[in-house]
């Protein structure tokens, strides 16, 4: 595939679980080499995360597998003297530090932004934590749970019955990893044009809040605290879930136009002037009552044949899957979403590998290699300290120049 967009970028990972590794995951997809620096004896935590207890026991556990490939791994102890000794050489050799310890721990390591920006004037320096470097809550202790329930987001999810409710997947933690990689790529083209680097204090709490948008401007602007509403948008009427003959089906027939069809095609067009329902206001107010009408007639057909009839006539209409089904749709085969890895045990099985749904230049970007055992490089230390090391400077302009 052509070059990829971070090619040469250099990226020094002292992150661990998800949204630091998540972060540095899509650095190495758009090109960047990617170095994690692991603990003696114990490495990334997610090496011993997972359904699958073997996996675990290896230090390749499924959690690690999901977000490391393609990223080389090197132990060093950060309080041995020969070890600082080389970190310090990789990071000033190094285009991006990428940390997410909580807020104080890398100053009483003695590598403080100060430090950092003594050893590397352009070094892109990320910090992604809980509730971010400063104000009352900056060192409390974070996961993904804490910040799902702290934000908000638990409160509208779910049903006025089973609410809150925590997504079923680590979202808080995604979003972060995802802001963290979009403010580093932000930086890094910017130390193009100003030739410093930055320090970049990353908020999972702030980055959910963000992410939440309509939800929390709702509030904000309109003074309309939101509610669980289950799998309906409240945005617009009819937009949910509604069963078939056997299954759940998403429409979000959220135009007048989409209405109109989508009345047509299920034979009630009657619906279309019956003034509960005729305008989109009055539609979300009588949400429950067209819904009904809906059902009735949704059940008829299957989940696919709804899908397929009205995705052709411009109504937004897509089946419910699990997982196991998602991952298969024809789709992503086609756009080459998954990658097939060696697993890193050399047990000869295939690692199937997500990417991150973008093309560069009609490619998709794919991991180049499977998530590395913990200290893989380690042989190659003096190598890659040699080859960092040798990378040419270029001068910094004077502020303000």
């Amino acid at each position: 595939m052509p070059e990829r967009p971070l090619s040469g970028i250099r990226v020094l990972d002292l992150t661990n679980v998800l949204a630091g590794p998540y972060c540095s995951y899509h650095l190495m997809l758009l090109g960047a080499e990617v170095l994690k620096i692991e603990q003696p004896g114990k490495g990334d935590l997610a090496r011993t995360l997972g359904p699958d207890p073997d996996l675990n026991r290896q230090g390749i556990g499924a959690s690690f597998l999901a977000q490391n490939s393609g990223k080389k791994s090197l132990v060093l102890d950060l309080k041995d003297p020969d070890d600082r000794a080389d970190f310090e050489e990789l990071v000033r050799g190094a285009d991006v530090l990428l940390e997410n310890f909580r807020a104080g721990v890398m100053e009483r390591l003695g590598y403080g932004p100060d430090r950092l920006r003594t050893l590397n004037p352009r070094l892109v320096n990320c910090a992604v934590t809980g509730f971010g470097q400063t104000g009352p809550m900056s060192t409390a202790p974070a996961y993904d749970q804490i910040i799902q329930g702290l934000s908000g987001m638990m409160s509208i999810t779910g049903t006025a019955d089973t609410a809150p409710l925590r997504v079923g997947f680590p979202v808080c933690d995604s979003l972060g990893g995802l802001g963290a990689a979009l403010a580093i790529s932000a930086a890094l083209l910017g130390r193009e044009r100003t030739g410093h680097g930055a320090r970049l204090d990353v908020s999972m709490l702030e980055v959910s809040l963000s992410a939440m948008g309509w939800a929390v401007s709702n509030y904000l602007v309109s003074g309309v605290d939101p509610e669980p509403m289950g799998d309906q948008n409240a945005t617009a009427a009819p937009s949910g879930t509604f069963e078939t003959a056997d299954g759940g089906l998403n429409i979000a027939a959220n135009r007048q136009e989409q209405f109109h069809t989508l009345c047509r095609l299920l034979g009630l067009p009657g619906l279309v002037d019956d003034p509960r329902f005729a305008e989109r206001e009055a539609r979300k107010h009588n949400r429950a009552a067209l819904n009904a009408e809906l059902s009735v007639a949704l059940r008829q057909k299957t989940a696919s044949e709804w899908e397929e009839m009205l995705s052709v006539a411009g109504v937004p209409a897509a089946r419910v899957l699990s997982v196991p089904e998602a991952v298969e749709l024809p789709q992503l085969d086609h756009r080459g979403f998954f990658t097939d890895l060696p697993y890193p045990d050399g047990s000869g099985r295939s690692l199937r590998a997500s990417g991150n749904g973008v093309l560069v230049d009609g490619e998709p970007l794919r991991p180049h290699a499977p998530p590395p055992l913990l200290d893989q490089h380690g042989e190659d230390r003096a190598d890659l300290i040699s080859r960092w090391r040798v990378r040419p400077q270029r001068a910094v302009p004077a502020l303000g120049s």
